[in-house]
């Protein structure tokens, strides 16, 4: 009897290494069909998860609370599986290089934990021969075990999209490879169980690994041309989603819109890509030029601020400003690289300390990392200037009226920033507001 039919059968158990906001939905997931242990580091949030809640909000309390998934930060526990996924963050270091150490722990963990017989996945995003060259050795040392003998290896990158409730594990297919025809074929069989949208095996792990580094690296280039367009169009006083309204009638323009690109895949992943050319002798030129872009839209959207408040006679360096939303994308309570912190660091080298709020964002997490305390929706009033910043459900509610309530009724002209265009243009384009978008 081989493993997938020992795990269908209940007589072995698949593990999850890592619980955030990609693990953890993988997780519930398979907990459906087979027996699921899982595992991560911090204590915290496995006792979150234990007692039914979910910090995430990617499948919810009561999902959680049903979950049949053994949740521990025991290590010792993973010795109860045989088939493991790995699902750790790969973020980057403040030079841009890429920052293994989530995945080098994660495989030193495991290592010292792994049986005869396993098969270990990785899901984190790399740069193709990580997994083969860096976390191999590792599980090796670690275990005491030979790759391909005693234990194999397989890469499925992950294509979960933090906040998005239609596009999710079971509806997207899951690229999968392994070291050779049979463990190909085991992880195949094992992501079946779940991905009602299938599988398509890769030919190697190096090619699954480069499929995954470059669907965000392509994503990154085309929001950063488009940001660069948006730059030149507020130059010719034309708005930018206007054009790109009438662009997109056309059945092959792609239709991509400017904003701030954070999170920990697009904002990440090309690094990793422009890291190994690097290696290799190769200097990335696109790729790079899109980065550069991107990186530099949150001090461009401060200076546009600043040029709108001196254009409406409001003293800069006393200016109230409120930015609403802090998270690195809408619905989502992931504060972590978010590129709004950007924006709140620019603005105060101009004397400005924005009020920031966020009601869908991890409050606790966003003091933790960037010191950072969130005002309430009540506490937006008397300002010079509004940045809504990130497109959450609740603001996308907020009417004109509501809106105006936001400011200063002395001003004669009221600054609001809309990145996202959420609001109807045409209803600020009046002599009492100063409307600007991206």
């Amino acid at each position: 009897m081989d493993l997938y039919e020992k795990i269908v059968k209940g007589e072995e158990k698949i593990s999850l290494v890592g619980l955030g906001y990609v693990g953890m939905p993988i997780a519930v997931a398979f907990a459906r069909k087979v027996k699921v242990v899982g595992f991560d580091l911090n204590q915290e949030k496995i006792k979150l998860y234990q007692d039914g809640i979910d910090p995430t909000n990617e499948v919810g309390n009561d999902v959680i609370a049903k979950t049949s998934v053994a949740f521990t930060a025991d290590p010792s526990k993973l010795k109860e599986a045989k088939f493991h996924i790995v699902a750790v963050p790969t973020p980057v270091n403040p030079d841009h290089t890429p920052d293994l150490s989530p995945v080098e722990g994660a495989s030193r963990i495991l290592g010292q934990n792994l049986t005869k017989g396993s098969v270990v996945v990785f899901e984190s995003t790399v740069y193709p021969g990580v997994t083969e060259d860096i976390c191999v050795p590792i599980l090796e040392k670690e275990s005491g075990l030979k790759c391909g003998t005693d234990f194999k290896i397989g890469y499925s990158p992950e294509r979960i999209n933090p906040g998005d409730k239609v596009h999710r594990l079971e509806t997207i297919t899951k690229i999968v490879s392994g070291m050779d025809e049979e463990t190909l074929d085991t992880v195949a069989k094992v992501y079946e169980l779940v991905v009602e949208a299938g599988v398509y095996r890769a030919e190697s792990i190096k090619v699954a690994e480069a499929a995954k580094v470059i669907e965000n690296s392509q994503r990154d280039i085309n929001i950063a041309f488009m940001n660069e367009l948006s730059i030149i169009f507020h130059k010719m006083n034309i708005d930018t989603k206007a054009v790109l309204e009438a662009a997109g009638t056309k059945w092959n323009f792609l239709k991509f819109m400017p904003g701030l690109v954070g999170g920990h895949c697009i904002g990440v992943d090309p690094y990793y890509l422009t890291y190994k050319s690097e290696e290799l002798g190769y200097h990335s030129r696109i790729i790079l030029a899109g980065r550069r872009i991107n990186d530099e839209m949150g001090k461009y959207v401060a200076e546009s601020l600043v040029k709108n408040l001196i254009k409406t006679d409001v003293p800069v360096k006393s200016a109230k400003v409120a930015i609403l939303g802090f998270t690195f994308k809408e619905n989502c309570p992931d504060t972590r690289n978010t590129k709004v912190i950007d924006i709140y660091h620019e603005l105060g080298e101009y004397g400005i300390k924005p009020l920031v709020v966020d009601p869908a964002a991890d409050a606790a997490e966003a003091k933790r990392l960037y010191g950072i305390t969130f005002g309430t929706m009540e506490d937006i009033r008397d300002m010079d200037a509004v940045i809504i910043a990130v497109a959450h459900k609740q603001f996308l509610e907020l009417r004109k009226e509501d809106i105006t309530r936001f400011y200063n009724s002395d001003r004669k002209r009221k600054v609001l920033m809309d990145l996202k265009g959420l609001l109807d243009r045409q209803e600020y384009m009046t002599e009492d507001y100063l409307y600007w978008r991206l």
